[in-house]
């Protein structure tokens, strides 16, 4: 009987080795770490694009950045911020199992309730999606027009392009298809509350207070580069967006002309500095959402991560720039 207990002891305690040496997506503190990472990684991907983040696009179509300048810029120094906090947690999970989640299959009467498309209908709206959106910069470059007249325009060739392509199936089937249903689904809380946030800094910004604020930050700190790097950090507590807004509201585009240092530095540390908190980024918020990330445990797990990341790409834009210009 003691030999039995002994062999299944030992049996238990190979499978909870065998447990702690595998780092997989099955379990779910394994699906928070890689989602916290994923964030890190969206964040660091927006940055250096123009229609990549929310805040590289306000500073594009305010005339702050061009195309061109913000990828040779910004894009060496995204890639250090993704890829350190990677190369960290790759050297900390060494030997380790990844595995996947099993998977779900579908109920045999479930497919019914969601209209089915051919691969080449897949295929061929995903394709032209991703083209519209990559030639708006062109769009603008080559029309002078405002971005958001070149994306409209891309969205209205999307529509022609499904109502086309789904034009044999009935107006049951179709109706999960077209256009009209995405724009259905569209978040309008968000857009208000964007709103919201311009409208405060437009105010904030005639009324000189943000003018004032800038000469305060001049006089107290001096360095642009240090003055860029807190506010950066600052978009991990505060939502980059309104930050972004107040900055191009305190500086002139006379004194500060388009392509200059503060505004790419600015596009990359508001861009990146909103991992570092979970609540600093849409892409935290909707991790948070979606996976229940909770904020203490990001901080614990994440956050460190994230800052080498952050400071690491900072070092490696500075030198860029002094290098170059």
């Amino acid at each position: 009987m003691d030999g039995r207990l002994r062999h299944l002891f030992l049996e238990r305690h190979a499978r909870q080795l065998d447990d702690d040496h595998r780092h997989g997506l099955d379990k779910h503190d394994d699906r928070l770490f890689f989602a916290g990472i994923i964030v890190i990684a969206a964040n660091a991907g927006g940055a250096w694009s123009p229609i990549g983040d929310v805040t590289t696009t306000m500073l594009w179509i305010g005339g702050q950045i061009t195309t061109l300048a913000i990828i040779e810029g910004v894009f060496l120094a995204s890639v250090v911020n993704m890829v350190v906090p990677l190369a960290i947690t790759g050297y900390v999970l060494r030997g380790r199992e990844v595995v996947s989640p099993n998977r779900v299959e579908q109920c045999p009467g479930h497919h019914g309730h969601h209209p089915k498309t051919t691969p080449f209908e897949q295929n061929f709206m995903f394709a032209m999606g991703l083209g519209i959106l990559v030639a708006v910069p062109i769009f603008k470059t080559v029309t002078h027009l405002p971005p958001f007249m070149g994306i409209l325009f891309g969205l209205g060739i999307l529509w022609l392009a499904g109502e086309i392509i789904h034009s044999t199936k009935d107006d049951e089937a179709k109706e999960h298809l077209t256009l009209v249903r995405a724009l259905r689904q569209i978040d309008m809380a968000s857009i208000v509350f964007f709103i919201g946030i311009l409208l405060a800094v437009a105010t904030l910004e005639h009324t000189h207070i943000l003018t004032n604020l800038a000469g305060w930050l001049d006089r107290t700190v001096g360095r642009q580069d240090i003055i860029v790097t807190i506010i950066g950090l600052a978009s991990a507590i505060v939502d980059n967006v309104p930050l972004v807004a107040a900055s191009m509201g305190m500086y002139d585009l006379a004194v500060y002309p388009t392509d200059s240092f503060l505004w790419e530095f600015m596009a990359y540390c508001a861009g990146t500095g909103g991992s570092i908190l979970i609540i600093g980024s849409a892409a935290g918020v909707a991790a948070m959402g979606l996976e229940k990330i909770h904020f203490f445990w990001y901080v614990k797990r994440i956050s460190g991560l994230a800052l080498v990341g952050y400071f690491a790409g900072i070092a490696v834009y500075i030198v860029q720039y002094r290098m170059f210009h």
